[in-house]
């Protein structure tokens, strides 16, 4: 039985739950590439931004990256040092916040860089973020490289000889990516940019470098980056991933609250829902690990009604397509029993919602001696006080 099995009853339902055993393991690895491979490696707010976790965080890295004003605060204001900031779009009312918590400002184009630059001088490193034309994410949804996209500059588009302020190129073309994927895509890179590398200081490589997954190759990670470094040794190289920090650091557990059975299929309607609390279960999608239950790949009707202990994970929201399955139990499930999601923690209580007015589960973490901590319960009040 594992810790948080062991501890189950501290924990309220429904409740996203960090390991920090968990996470200091991811932690500890994320350092140690960065160390050996001479690169900094920064926390990417889109993936995770439970501020009351930082502590733990600025133990192994001293960096984050924002892409909002909001997220830019939270660098400043609750991870104590200004973040690496890019928006596909500033806006007047907000950039001159924006600049006061940022160290670096990346600019999504020409246009962006021409209107704001002169505000920047003197206060934060500039960068452009650039577009290879190339990457591998089989999902089009997530693909920042996909023709006609809206992010980056393409290198026909980049004048021969930059702005003397532009000190960094921001490349971002990975999602939960291995690094031979990495490697490949850094020969289209110095390919399309190498011809402007002397005129930079820095150089970011964006997320979804999945470091911390079990068998993503890290030492050909590291080979490539000091190899990069060989060839361009004035570059300060930065890797901005998300999903690499809290990747397996904690379910979100929540319960069965009814069973319904309709033309044979049994569904397990729990206290939470995929929409509004697993989101990326249905935009990605996906479909997560519950703990001691078979994943079935098979979701045929006939599958359903003939295997036995098999469930759909039914959500509680009104959305006819708040569901997925099928999953196999070696038991048949009961009201009240506890459902434990796998790996919940990155891209989760960022893209949260509280549609259906459905309330939204607790978030805490797990500490290595047993004890839960309760970062937040939420209440009625968030979600009247969303509406107005």
């Amino acid at each position: 039985m594992t810790l948080l099995e062991k501890n189950l009853f501290q924990i309220p339902s429904p409740c996203y739950v960090m390991e920090e055993e968990l996470l200091r393991r991811n932690l500890a690895l994320i350092h140690d590439v960065a160390e050996r491979a001479d690169v900094e490696i920064i926390l990417a707010f889109k993936a995770f931004a439970l501020w009351k976790s930082f502590p733990i965080f600025r133990e192994y890295i001293s960096h984050t990256t924002a892409s909002s004003l909001f997220e830019a605060r939270l660098a400043k204001d609750e991870f104590g040092s200004k973040a690496h900031t890019y928006s596909p779009a500033y806006t007047e009312e907000e950039f001159e916040e924006i600049l006061d918590c940022s160290s670096h400002i990346t600019f999504n184009s020409l246009s962006q860089y021409s209107h704001f630059a002169d505000r920047v001088k003197g206060r934060a490193s500039v960068g452009l973020r650039v577009n290879p034309e190339y990457s591998e994410i089989e999902t089009e949804l997530y693909n920042p490289c996909a023709p006609g996209s809206r992010f980056g500059i393409l290198a026909e588009n980049l004048p021969n000889r930059l702005p003397s302020d532009i000190e960094g190129f921001h490349i971002h073309c990975h999602c939960e990516s291995g690094s031979d994927v990495f490697a490949h895509t850094l020969e289209h890179i110095e390919e399309k940019f190498a011809a402007w590398f002397p005129q930079l200081r820095w150089i970011n490589f964006g997320g979804g470098h999945l470091m911390t997954r079990q068998d993503y190759d890290v030492e050909l990670l590291v080979d490539t980056l000091k190899s990069f470094h060989s060839r361009y040794p004035w570059l300060k190289v930065i890797l901005e991933p998300g999903s690499a920090f809290a990747w397996q650091t904690g379910p979100l557990v929540a319960r069965v609250v009814d069973i319904v059975e309709n033309q044979g299929v049994k569904t397990a309607i729990i206290n939470a829902s995929f929409t509004c609390h697993m989101p990326d279960c249905l935009e990605m999608p996906y479909k997560p690990a519950i703990r001691h239950a078979e994943t079935l790949e098979k979701e045929d009707l006939e599958t359903a009604r003939t295997t036995p202990y098999t469930y759909r994970i039914g959500g509680n929201s009104c959305l006819s397509g708040d569901f997925l399955g099928l999953w196999r139990f070696d038991h048949d499930l009961q009201i009240g029993e506890a459902l434990i999601f796998e790996d919940m923690i990155h891209y989760t209580t960022v893209k949260t919602t509280m549609f259906n007015g459905i309330g939204h589960p607790s978030i805490g973490i797990l500490h290595n001696d047993g004890t839960f901590e309760l970062f937040r319960r939420y209440t009625y009040e968030d979600y009247r006080d969303r509406m107005c």
